[in-house]
């Protein structure tokens, strides 16, 4: 479908990196991630940002092409055993205004050719704010489960991310939230297929899927203190 941000030549691009991925491909064919990937990015951002506030005043969409909301291409090789320079995905994440990196709860967006979905809530959170979240499920366990169980958030959404094997310390294993309590994300993922990302109904799409995961954003953010309405 025509009008979209993104197109067949984005996800090429993106594949044709993960074949080459050297700094002296990138540089070679930086025109095409200029054109396919960060201008297209940079719009979807712009118009974003006209309608995030409709959902809380207290989520950026920053269209800046360093820091900002589309997450830099360039791979941090410091710690890990893979040196390839660069990500081969797109991802864009609408952060808390108050967090200063990508473990602040947020929205988030991710393409590529292997998977494309939306994301809400908060990835690898620090030891604190866990406390703080996994505190709040046990003194507030209904508000939790209507919470995570809101009909338009459980059919768009999916919780993901990495549990502890074992309860955390001072949780029974028999507590009725374990499940939850052992969590060490509270992230929230909604898989779309690529015909959506390169449609012009890919922002509405989001925005609609964005709306449908408001209680959940909103006790995260009361469980760190953050504000959301």
């Amino acid at each position: 479908m025509a009008g979209g941000y993104f197109n067949e030549g984005t996800f090429d691009f993106l594949d044709r990196l993960a074949d080459n991925n050297q700094r002296e491909w990138f540089h070679e064919h930086k025109a095409f991630y200029e054109g396919c990937v960060r201008e297209p990015a940079l719009r979807l951002i712009t118009d974003v940002a006209a309608e995030l506030p409709h959902l809380s005043p207290h989520f950026a969409a920053l269209p800046k092409k360093v820091g900002g909301s589309l997450m830099r291409i360039h791979r941090d090789v410091r710690f890990g055993k893979d040196k390839t320079p660069y990500k081969t995905n797109i991802g864009i994440q609408f952060r808390h205004a108050q967090g200063k990196d990508v473990h602040a709860p947020g929205y988030y967006l991710h393409l590529s050719s292997r998977e494309c979905f939306l994301g809400a809530g908060i990835w690898r959170p620090d030891a604190p704010s866990l406390a703080k979240i996994r505190a709040r499920i046990i003194e507030r366990e209904s508000e939790w489960i209507q919470v995570r169980d809101h009909m338009p958030f459980k059919k768009q959404y999916r919780i993901s991310g990495a549990s502890l094997k074992t309860s955390p310390r001072g949780v029974s294993k028999d507590h009725p939230m374990i499940e939850d309590l052992r969590r060490k994300d509270f992230i929230a993922i909604h898989d779309f297929d690529m015909a959506l990302a390169c449609s012009k109904k890919l922002k509405p799409a989001m925005m609609k899927c964005f709306a449908d995961a408001t209680p959940y954003m909103r006790f995260l953010c009361n469980a760190l203190e953050l504000p959301f309405d």
